[in-house]
């Protein structure tokens, strides 16, 4: 965009000539629109005598915004090699984002008139190890691999996913490796899918009162944000008087030590129900492992830890620490968030929220099982 065509003619054409095989046409700062840089590379293609000689490359960055837009226009005027990278990591706003292109090229296949042999069920999983080895978040809304790519909130279209996946899926998540669409539970999800988690979960239209669990669930939600499975169980099984006891276990005292050995001792103690434990634990994995079989061991719960994130909120001596963390339990996920300015106890209040989650579902399995075997 800012070199003269007739100079670019006339490169490309010297580089041919002396046996360049493959011509790279760059837009390195992001210039260009994707107009623009087609009729670029058709001017090339009309004017560079020797151009079929060649595989004729583009090079996109993404500094407009328009990185994935530019290759697909360019491989629209000739085009034979895109360079770009997964998730469009690169130099300052990024470069073209491969996974973007490749599976344009697959749903457009026929307009485009070319195709890639790339294994497409690799492409999730691949972008979710180069986030890891570049330390690299993927961001939730990204394009293909985020994680809400697949995953829909608003009622209308969680309902028309649950009739007709092709509603709102120009993609089957299964082409990229993504094994599950999510829908997520939110203030703006309908009735369809509060009902169609129930029946996920087991439960029949008969075991529950969907017009008043849906009026529990939509004030919740105003509150909470996101609903998981579990607190719907609880809109639906438990009530309100049940509802103020569900904190069984409560924190009474924590104490920390650690060094630069690696070796922790955490110190614990809870409230349950009522009765007081405690539990001190020595470990050599730090102080968050330390704690955390504190509280598991006083719990008894066989739960594995999946995912922990800490994420800082504000600035200086008054900022919190957030931690979010995923815990698998009987082939479940429960989820929880503790928030502190220690991160020690925000990690103690998460897996807290955790452990009264799965408290709370186990005695509402309790309870149906005692209200079927009645029966």
């Amino acid at each position: 965009g800012r070199t003269s065509i007739d100079n670019l003619c006339r490169i490309v054409e010297s580089a041919i000539k002396a046996g360049a095989t493959t011509i790279n046409i760059p837009d390195t700062v992001g210039y260009t629109i994707p107009s623009q840089f087609k009729t670029i590379i058709k001017n090339l293609f009309n004017k560079v005598p020797n151009i079929n000689n060649a595989i004729i490359s583009a090079h996109c960055h993404d500094d407009l915004g328009l990185a994935v837009g530019n290759a697909i226009a360019s491989i629209e005027a000739g085009v034979r090699q895109i360079e770009g990278t997964i998730s469009g990591i690169g130099e300052r706003a990024g470069n073209t984002a491969l996974e973007e292109v490749i599976l344009t090229i697959k749903l457009k296949e026929e307009l485009l008139n070319v195709f890639t042999n790339i294994k497409h069920n690799e492409l999730y999983r691949t972008s979710q190890l180069i986030s890891q080895l570049c330390n690299t978040p993927i961001p939730a809304n990204k394009s293909i691999i985020g994680s809400n790519a697949f995953a829909h909130s608003s009622g209308i279209h969680q309902d028309g996913i649950l009739k007709n996946r092709a509603n709102y899926e120009i993609i089957d998540p299964k082409t990229i490796g993504v094994k599950a669409v999510q829908l997520n539970l939110t203030s703006r999800s309908g009735r369809a899918a509060v009902k169609h988690h129930m029946h996920e979960m087991g439960y029949q239209d008969d075991d529950y009162d969907l017009n008043q669990l849906y009026v529990n669930f939509l004030k919740l939600a105003d509150k909470k944000g996101q609903v998981f499975d579990y607190d719907l169980e609880a809109l639906a099984f438990i009530s309100n008087q049940e509802d103020k006891d569900q904190e069984h276990f409560q924190l009474k005292y924590f104490s920390i030590h650690s060094g630069s050995t690696g070796v922790s001792t955490a110190s614990v103690k809870l409230l349950c129900g009522n009765k007081i434990l405690n539990e001190i634990i020595t470990t050599r994995n730090g102080p968050i492992n330390s704690i955390y079989q504190a509280l598991n061991n006083i719990a008894g719960l066989p739960i594995v830890l999946e995912k922990f994130h800490l994420v800082g909120k504000g600035e200086g001596r008054d900022a919190l620490g957030q931690v979010d963390i995923v815990v698998k339990y009987n082939n479940r996920k429960f989820h929880g968030i503790g928030l502190a300015t220690d991160i020690i106890e925000s990690s103690i209040k998460a897996m807290l929220n955790v452990l009264n989650n799965i408290w709370l579902s186990n005695k509402i399995k309790s309870k149906i099982k005692n209200i079927k075997n009645k029966k």
